[in-house]
């Protein structure tokens, strides 16, 4: 179980990500979380949109980079250790996490982290044997 993430390159200065942010807040386009990682030329904004395929359209069309890949939203219990434990299932199934973010949503005792795995086909089953809830496309994009 996957839901689409976006990746926006942007120039690394003053007024490029709030362009983006501009463009989808005047499309109707809401964000359910996001991450910003950098390096001195440029920035990868990582976005789950409750709209991923007329976001994407709408920021190419708008001149911006964009590419899409699979991620997996899974739910855990907000402790500690919670993430700990998840990512320990993982590494011990040989699943390597590539990057992942925490986002908000609207509990008091679970945690929602987005990950992206070297392969994810496998962290997904090896998350659905262990018990761990993933959350899918259709609900994530109505948080």
């Amino acid at each position: 179980m996957t839901i689409e993430q976006l990746s926006v390159f942007l120039e690394n200065q003053p007024g490029k990500l709030v362009e983006a942010l501009e463009i989808l807040a005047q499309e109707q386009i809401d964000l359910r979380a996001l991450s910003i990682a950098d390096t001195s030329d440029f920035g990868i904004l990582r976005l789950i949109v409750d709209k991923p395929i007329y976001a994407f359209d709408v920021l190419v069309e708008a001149g911006f980079l964009v590419r899409s890949n699979d991620v997996i939203a899974i739910e855990i219990s907000d402790s500690p250790g919670g993430l700990a434990s998840v990512v320990r299932i993982l590494a011990e199934s040989g699943v390597n996490i590539e990057y992942a973010y925490a986002f908000v949503a609207h509990s008091h005792d679970n945690a929602y982290v987005i990950i992206r795995a070297d392969n994810n086909d496998s962290a997904v089953k090896v998350l659905s044997t262990n018990g761990i809830t993933m959350i899918s496309a259709e609900a994530m994009y109505k948080m």
